[in-house]
């Protein structure tokens, strides 16, 4: 099993930034944090950025420039920076692990969440 614990969140302004952080316990084969998702009451939850094994990230089109999601495998801990922030980036933001070599955007890549931290932006 593998367990996942963000941190991070909060409420900021317009063109504000946060970092977010997800630190990963447990050990199931080949499974690591690689993915941010995010989710607004009432709607579907959408993935943000995620990273392969290799180390290449891949953004959902609104985040692009503006977020960059990043690994620390000694200390087997995912970040997300998100710079630029909008309203529309208010939601609760999740941590997901994968033992997927190259996961997409899909939530069904995803094994393992996090409980989430929030995400306010203000205009």
């Amino acid at each position: 099993q593998v367990q996942l614990v963000e941190s991070g969140g909060g409420s900021v302004q317009t063109g504000g930034s946060l970092r977010l952080s997800c630190v990963a316990s447990g050990y199931t084969t080949n499974t690591y944090p690689k993915g941010w998702f995010r989710q607004v009451p009432g709607k579907e939850r959408e993935g943000v950025a995620v990273v392969s094994s290799a180390g290449v990230a891949t953004y959902t089109e609104t985040v692009k420039g503006r977020f960059t999601i990043s690994q620390d495998s000694e200390k087997n801990t995912l970040y997300l920076q998100m710079n630029k922030l909008e309203p529309e980036d208010t939601a609760m933001y999740y941590c997901a692990a994968t033992p997927k070599w190259w996961p997409s955007l899909s939530e069904a890549d995803f094994a393992y969440w996090g409980q989430g931290t929030q995400v306010t932006v203000s205009s």
